[in-house]
């Protein structure tokens, strides 16, 4: 008779960020808080998508998301920056090439 091996972890049906993923966006992030402009955060680990929302104020709405799409990998990418108005910034498969466009916020921000 066949059984399927036991695991002692269900096995998660939520997308989350993976440790070396968030390691790229709080080093971001972390940036961002030093020079003034962020100073909240929050996590979502839905069902198809993870999301880390950024924050001015904490009552507010997110100043920018960046989500995690893992459908999307094959196809635009799975990684995007989403702004204020729902207007996508950048998307593709590479998290640290898409986070540079939140970078270039930093830049005007320390020449301010």
């Amino acid at each position: 008779m066949n059984m399927a091996p036991h695991t002692p972890f269900p096995i998660s049906s939520q997308v989350a960020f993976h440790r070396t993923e968030l390691a790229l966006i709080l080093s971001l992030y972390g940036r961002m808080v030093a020079a003034g402009e962020w100073r909240d955060y929050g996590i979502s680990c839905l069902k198809d998508h993870a999301v880390f929302s950024v924050f001015r104020r904490t009552a507010e709405h997110p100043l920018y998301r960046i989500e995690k799409h893992p459908k999307l990998r094959l196809k635009q990418g799975q990684y995007s920056v989403i702004g204020l108005g729902g207007q996508t910034l950048k998307r593709g498969h590479d998290l640290k090439s898409v986070l540079r466009v939140l970078e270039r916020k930093l830049i005007r921000a320390v020449n301010d």
